[in-house]
């Protein structure tokens, strides 16, 4: 498997992890939540926040999928190492509402760290010339002439 194959392979995982995240505050709230660190979450009009979250997490996992289906690797790096500002977010909330640190680093921490990494090699990426776009090495079999313009 080639390392741009490869590096597709983990931006489509990491844009479908954001959108179950987000499924799962839709149809499953309270369990959601109790995945979060945060315990006891919201009830009531306050619970009105699972849907917030949801959204969040689901749109930004359509925009990093969709900018990779049009070939936008650039912006794809660009907009996961912005949107790896959202889980170091998520451990500061969770540090700082009761919930344990090994849940804020293990879950929130990580997942700062990995989209960070996945972002810096979209964004290292090389583009890969076009396969019909003829090669610009001379053929072995006829020398090359500097200033024969013929």
């Amino acid at each position: 498997m080639t390392k741009r194959r490869l590096t597709t392979v983990f931006t489509v995982v990491l844009g479908l992890a954001p959108i179950s995240f987000g499924l799962r505050f839709l149809l499953d709230p309270h369990g959601a939540a109790s995945g979060f660190g945060i315990d006891p979450w919201p009830t009531g009009n306050e619970a009105g926040y699972f849907i917030v979250k949801a959204v969040r997490d689901i749109v930004c996992g359509l925009n990093i999928l969709v900018l990779l289906a049009l070939g936008q690797r650039r912006a794809t790096g660009v907009v996961m190492g912005l949107a790896a500002i959202i889980p170091v977010v998520d451990m500061v909330a969770v540090l700082t509402h009761g919930g344990s640190v090994a849940t804020a680093l293990g879950i929130h921490g990580l997942t700062a760290v990995i989209v960070a990494i996945a972002a810096v090699v979209l964004l290292r990426e090389r583009p890969e010339a076009p396969a019909d776009q003829p090669a610009l090495v001379a053929p072995a079999d006829q020398p090359v002439r500097v200033g024969d313009h013929s």
